[in-house]
């Protein structure tokens, strides 16, 4: 059974940053891809960003969050969301996802509120 567990969420001022990282029980490279969502109290769970691991660690970014936010591995079992100029709408619980051949696989979330 694969674990996913974020950290690094707290309380930010707009304009601030956090790296939320996720550390997986296993290599990351037994993975195809590695993502992280996010969900905003009465919203649908969104992707923020994913990274494709057995494709050159090609990247991919929601609209929302293109320029601000950064998305990166180490070369074992942890990847990393780099979030900056941070905003009051993206106040959310932040996932990490993995996927590989069989099935997707999700961590229990990190909040991150953006607040003054």
């Amino acid at each position: 059974q694969v674990q996913l567990v974020e950290s690094g969420g707290g309380l930010v001022q707009p304009g601030g940053s956090l790296r939320l990282s996720c550390a997986a029980s296993r290599s990351i490279f037994s993975f195809n891809t590695m993502a992280w969502y996010r969900q905003a109290p009465g919203k649908e769970r969104e992707m923020v960003a994913t990274i494709s691991i057995m494709v050159k660690d090609s990247t991919n970014y929601a609209n929302s969050v293109k320029g601000r936010f950064t998305i990166s591995r180490d070369n074992d079992k942890t990847v990393y969301l780099q979030m900056n100029s941070l905003k009051s709408e993206d106040t959310a619980v932040y996932y990490c996802n993995s996927q590989d051949l069989n099935r997707s696989y999700w961590g229990q979330g990190t909040q991150v509120t953006v607040s003054s």
